[in-house]
């Protein structure tokens, strides 16, 4: 029997571009699409409380299963009321299965068809888990979108990625078949790295599952961003219109302005959090270090126009003071602007998919958008970035 209210609905999309507005249903009330996700690993959004997440006009954040197993541990969770309850956030939430920290964050000990063997990163203790345990997990934790387990390794060989992405195959299949709660809607993961044959596949295969959302894993591990995109645009061909599509682990305001134009509805990523923590902020001219002497003696807040709470009320000469003396309001200050900056990025996406605006929007944000060389130095050491590994 079919929903009443669907999980996902497609409102427009871009003739010119892959661009789609839309919405998601959720128990925790409706969200708008294109959204980014802020990430709280952790059950927090890093220095923030909830009810300030809610007045920035963020509908959904992220939490992150790996984690909350290891600290506090699943049951205590689930005794005090779920999630939800027990961090004090009333939006809807996404829970990551905590795959990708299993290959990124553990030391891995061994992984078969069966599971994940690994000891933990904070005291080394012993785990193994199942694709099904981490639906168990998830349901207890209550979230409103989980994730089937995946095997997210870095960049590898053609076997090895095929390898990867027929076990993460057949993990997605018993996570749905380990699926007890119909309240909440489980998504799959394509995986392939960066082989073009691989993504199709995976593609295909999954959308023959009839998920009801699908997320791009396995992407901004140290690949050129060409061929990021390139990878993306493969397997945005063929997912279903009507389901919701979710890049995951991309954040940066040039990768959801082309992640939109590749047909993308759902980001999430640390990195406007962390950088913001390390004086980092977003501009429409790009990423400025508040910490250089330009800002010392800058009576302006670094955004004059924007309405955010740091920029309306300090100076940026004040922000430069606060992290040059590492004083802790500094953190707070800064995080509420980048994600002011990122949520008020995903409206104004919207609000020109919806007028049909959307390919003037992307160029004139790219020409005025400088884009840091942080991806150049992560290309070159291809390596896990830092910025997904909170």
């Amino acid at each position: 029997m079919k929903e009443s209210v669907p999980h996902f609905y497609l409102s427009k999309t871009c003739p010119q571009s892959k661009a789609r507005a839309g919405e998601l249903s959720t128990p925790h009330g409706r969200v708008l699409t294109p959204v980014f996700l802020p990430v709280g690993s952790q059950g927090t959004v890093k220095t923030l409380t909830p009810a300030e997440i809610k007045g920035l006009g963020i509908a959904m954040i992220l939490a992150n299963t790996y984690h909350l197993y290891l600290r506090p541990g699943i049951k205590v969770i689930e005794q005090i009321g779920g999630l939800h309850k027990f961090m004090g956030w009333e939006g809807a939430m996404l829970t990551d299965s905590g795959g990708y920290q299993l290959f990124s964050l553990a030391s891995l000990r061994r992984v078969s068809d069966e599971g994940v063997l690994f000891r933990s990163h904070i005291d080394g203790s012993e785990h193994f888990i199942t694709p099904e345990m981490t639906v168990q997990f998830q349901e207890s934790l209550g979230a409103d979108v989980i994730m089937v387990l995946d095997e997210c390794p870095a960049l590898g060989s053609l076997a090895q990625m095929q390898s990867a992405m027929t076990r993460t195959h057949h993990w997605a299949e018993r996570c749905r078949q380990a699926q007890r709660r119909r309240d909440q809607k489980l998504y799959a993961i394509v995986q392939g790295g960066v082989f073009p044959e691989l993504r199709r596949q995976s593609a295909e295969y999954l959308t023959s599952l009839d998920f009801p959302g699908y997320a791009i894993g396995g992407l901004s591990l140290g690949e050129p961003k060409e061929v990021t995109f390139s990878m993306v645009a493969e397997t945005t061909a063929l997912l279903p219109a009507d389901k919701p599509r979710y890049l995951m682990g991309m954040g940066s305001p040039e990768d959801v302005v082309e992640g939109v134009a590749q047909g993308i509805d759902i980001f999430d990523s640390a990195l406007p959090t962390r950088v913001a923590r390390n004086g980092a902020l977003f501009t429409p001219a790009g990423r400025v270090n508040i910490g250089n002497a330009a800002y010392a003696r800058m009576a302006q807040s670094v955004v004059p126009d924007c309405n955010c709470y740091t920029c309306r009320n300090f100076s940026a000469a004040y922000l430069h003071h606060l992290f040059n003396c590492s004083e802790l309001l500094a953190y707070w200050l800064a995080t509420i602007h980048n994600l002011s900056f990122i949520t008020n990025l995903m409206r104004e996406i919207r609000e020109a998919v919806m007028a049909g605006t959307f390919p003037a929007f992307r160029d004139k944000f790219q020409a005025n958008y400088q884009a840091t060389d942080e991806q150049v130095r992560l290309n070159q050491k291809n390596k896990w970035p830092k910025s997904r590994r909170l």
